[in-house]
C-alpha cells in the first residue's frame, strides 16, 4: 500500500479531510523548501505538493509563474528536489510527497531513471500537467515499477467518458480542476464543485481532492464538505512572497499559518 492510500484510509477512518499544501520547490530561495515542509506538517497538512519549476508553466496564473521564475533563477532542476524530497525523508517518513509540474524535465531524465530516483528519495506520487492520459502508458508502467501513485487532472468540462478512461490510469487519488482557467484565477462556484465531484464518485472509488481556488478557511471548509482533500496553491505560494518580502524573521512559521487555520477550521466541523 502505497503512502498516499494509507493516509487517505486513515484520514477517511477518522471522520477527516486531507489538507493538501502546493508550493513551488526552490521559490524563495532553495534552503527555504524542506524546512517549510516540515513547518506545513506541524501545522497539518496531510500531503504535500511540491511543484517542479518549469519556463512555460501553462497552467499556472501570475503568483505561481513568478514563484517558478524564481526557483529557475536559482537553477532549482529536477534532481535538486529529489536531493530535497530525500533531506526532508531523513526526518519524516510518513507524509506522502508528490511532485506536480509538467512532462519535459521527466521525460529529460528519462522514465525508468526518473523513476528510480524518485522512489529512491522517498516521492509517493507524480502529476503531470501537460502529459494526455493517452500518452501516460510507459511513464505509468515506470512508475508502477516502484509504487509510486500517478495522479491526475479532471478538469469543469470532462466528460463522464473520459472520467472513466482517466480514473482507470490513476491511483491515489484523483484532482478535480476546480475552475475553468489557470491557477489562481476565477470564483469558486461550489455548487458547481459539487455536482462535478458526485458525478465522478458515481464513476471511481478513488478519491478525489479539489484545488484551484481555496483562498481561505471558508473555502476550505466548503470543499472538504464535498471531497476527500483540499488543496491551496496560490493562496499560501502568495504568503510565502508577503512574509519573504516583510523581511519575517520567521518567513516559514508565517507562511504557513494560513494551513494551520485552514487545518482548524476543516477539523471543526
Amino acid at each position: 500500500m502505497s503512502r498516499i492510500t494509507a493516509c487517505m484510509q486513515a484520514l477517511q477512518q477518522e471522520g477527516r479531510k486531507a489538507l493538501i499544501p502546493y508550493i513551488v520547490a526552490g521559490d524563495p530561495a532553495p534552503d527555504f523548501t524542506v524546512s517549510m515542509m516540515h513547518q506545513l506538517v506541524r501545522d497539518g497538512s496531510d500531503i504535500i505538493e511540491l511543484g517542479v519549476p518549469f519556463s512555460d508553466p501553462m497552467a499556472e496564473g501570475p503568483v505561481i509563474q513568478l514563484a517558478h521564475e524564481r526557483a529557475l533563477e536559482h537553477h532549482v532542476s529536477l534532481a535538486t528536489i529529489l536531493a530535497m524530497v530525500k533531506e526532508f525523508r531523513q526526518h519524516n517518513q510518513r507524509t506522502p510527497v508528490v511532485l506536480m509540474g509538467y512532462v519535459n524535465p521527466v521525460m529529460r531524465m528519462g522514465y525508468d531513471n526518473f523513476a528510480k530516483a524518485a522512489s529512491d528519495a522517498g516521492v509517493d506520487g507524480l502529476l503531470t500537467v501537460d502529459l494526455p492520459p493517452e500518452e501516460t502508458e510507459e511513464l505509468n508502467a515506470a512508475l508502477k515499477q516502484v509504487e509510486i501513485d500517478s495522479v491526475f487532472l479532471i478538469a469543469p468540462t470532462t466528460t463522464n467518458e473520459r472520467i472513466q478512461s482517466i480514473a482507470s490510469l490513476a491511483t491515489g487519488y484523483l484532482y478535480y480542476v476546480s475552475l475553468k482557467g489557470v491557477t489562481g484565477a476565477g470564483h469558486l462556484d461550489i455548487d458547481s464543485v459539487e455536482e462535478k465531484v458526485a458525478q465522478i464518485k458515481t464513476i471511481t472509488d478513488l478519491p478525489v481532492v479539489v484545488g484551484f481556488g481555496i483562498k481561505d478557511n471558508e473555502s476550505a471548509v466548503s470543499i472538504s464538505r464535498l471531497a476527500e482533500g483540499v488543496v491551496v496553491g496560490s493562496a499560501l505560494v502568495n504568503k510565502v512572497v508577503e512574509t519573504v518580502a516583510a523581511s519575517d524573521n520567521n518567513a516559514v512559521e508565517q507562511s504557513s499559518a494560513l494551513i494551520g487555520a485552514m487545518r482548524q477550521a476543516m477539523d471543526a466541523v
